[in-house]
């Protein structure tokens, strides 16, 4: 079944994945680049382009923060940083320094 975008009920924003996110805002700023739409229409269609792009912006926020946590160091169980170990004072603060 393939799906239908119709103006007149656009799909929501929300559902969209990132590439459908991303072509449809394509194809947007193409019909807005290209002219000829009456004025509410352009505002329409621009209205839709900045929801299109946060939709898009969300989706890389959310790759980004999944790499980052993957790229971060793991702390092995039993070392410093875990909880387990009792706190210990720095080495400069036992010799007065």
């Amino acid at each position: 079944m393939t799906e239908e975008r119709s103006t007149d009920t656009p799909v929501d924003v929300a559902t969209l994945t990132y590439e459908q996110a991303r072509d449809e805002l394509v194809h947007v700023v193409a019909r807005l680049e290209a002219g000829g739409e009456p004025l509410e229409s352009s505002l329409a269609l621009w209205e839709r382009g900045e929801a299109l792009a946060a939709r898009c912006q969300e989706w890389l926020d959310g790759a980004r923060e999944r790499l980052a946590a993957a790229q971060a160091p793991r702390v092995a169980p039993g070392s410093a940083g875990d909880g387990d170990t009792p706190d210990a004072a720095p080495d400069n603060v036992e010799d007065g320094a």
